[in-house]
């Protein structure tokens, strides 16, 4: 979950909802029938939840370079050597280092280190000698994604 963008996602749509909130009561609710003015923050009310909403759906996406990374990257496998946690997550989770020896075929192996959040269902596949696939920039070998 990327907190950073879901933050300023629900602020932009806030500081939006708000300037929104502001016209209406500054000037459009003179111009309306006072019998609609309910129905009219409800519309209000309901407009803020679905561009929140939607906001939120948007804001979970993942960035350009891993849609990119997905759609384009060689498919290998990474063995892995050490485990660190690091720290707790919100979403209980922990994030954790880990060394991995990665091999994509046609190429040799070398080693690397990703920090990677494990949830708790998938501690038990995260273990040092556990392989697992990786997806790896063709043109940047540094650049993985693991595929649990």
């Amino acid at each position: 979950m990327n907190h950073q963008r879901i933050v300023r996602t629900v602020c932009f749509i806030t500081a939006g909802y708000v300037i929104v909130l502001a016209v209406w009561l500054g000037w459009l609710i003179e111009h309306t029938p006072e019998a609609t003015v309910p129905y009219q923050i409800m519309g209000l009310v309901a407009a803020f939840g679905s561009a929140l909403g939607f906001g939120m759906m948007a804001a979970e996406r993942p960035s350009r370079a891993d849609r990119r990374l997905a759609r384009r990257g060689l498919e290998g496998w990474a063995s892995i050597e050490r485990v660190t946690p690091l720290r707790r997550t919100p979403d209980n989770g922990e994030l954790t280092e880990l060394d991995l020896r990665l091999t994509v075929p046609g190429s040799e192996s070398y080693s690397g280190r990703v920090v990677y959040e494990v949830r708790r269902e998938e501690a038990t596949r995260f273990v040092p000698g556990e392989t697992i696939t990786i997806l790896v920039d063709p043109n940047n070998r540094d650049r993985i994604m693991l595929c649990p």
